[in-house]
């Protein structure tokens, strides 16, 4: 449900770096050439070769410790069909998601276009929540923490970017102007604390129906957690991009 917005989260700091080169870029990063007839593959290994950097961190490209992952906020409004509700959910922190495995990735130079396949074992949540309206007809709201596992994640991920000359530089820049991404939870569990201030008895059955109807809850609000992360994309990979010139980020 809401924490698919945090794996989310987790692919745009991988498609964020995945061609980003230069002299001045750490030199722990495989240089991939866009007339690589193996490019593909190149780019693949370039994102494992960053693994073990993930952890704590690369400053030198911006990207944040991903153990765990830490969002500041995602604010979901859903109020159309079965489920009408308003949820914020801050101080987010997401483990596991360095274990990740990528599957696959195709980039398509010519149309400025990255595809990536991933799969990741498991994701544990926690965050702030804030929550109010209707899942199903059933009124909830409340506000503590929510905790949440969740297991076998498949992630289809498309990044569409586009170039452009940059007034500052004279030189051409990429950067993404859409994010389209589909997934598959194997299994999930979820815990709302403090519903319905505190009732238990409420509580409980609350959060006994969610684990019996994520399925259906998260298909409602994927649309507006797509929404969510990709402003949250966009914003943070162009920071990246911004940076450097397209033959500096994939040359010749």
């Amino acid at each position: 449900m809401q924490t698919n917005a945090n794996i989310f989260a987790f692919l745009l700091i991988i498609t964020g770096f995945i061609a980003v080169r230069s002299q001045d870029i750490p030199p722990f990063l495989k240089i991939c050439h866009r007339n690589d007839p193996n490019l593909n593959e190149c780019v693949k290994q370039s994102v494992n070769s960053l693994r073990p950097y993930l952890k704590t961190g690369i400053p030198e490209l911006q990207i944040p410790p991903c153990e765990p992952l830490q969002v500041p906020q995602i604010e979901i409004s859903q109020a159309v069909g079965p489920i009408s509700i308003r949820s914020i959910y801050t101080d987010i922190e997401v483990q596991g998601g360095t274990n990740f495995i990528l599957k696959s990735v195709k980039v398509d130079v010519d149309k400025d276009r990255v595809r990536l396949k991933l799969y990741l074992p498991h994701l544990e949540m926690t965050a702030r929540y804030n929550m109010n309206g209707k899942i199903l007809l059933l009124p909830i709201n409340g506000n503590g923490l929510a905790r949440g596992n969740f297991t076998d994640i498949d992630v289809v991920a498309t990044v569409q970017g586009e170039r452009y000359k940059s007034r500052k530089t004279g030189e051409i820049h990429y950067r993404v102007i859409d994010f389209y991404v589909d997934f598959d939870v194997g299994d999930a569990n979820i815990n709302l604390d403090n519903l319905f201030n505190g009732d238990n008895t409420l509580s409980n059955a609350m959060n006994l129906f969610l684990n019996d109807n994520w399925k259906i809850v998260a298909a409602e609000i994927k649309p507006a957690l797509e929404n969510t992360v990709a402003d949250i994309f966009k914003t943070f990979s162009n920071k990246i991009y911004s940076k450097f010139p397209l033959d500096t980020l994939l040359p010749p």
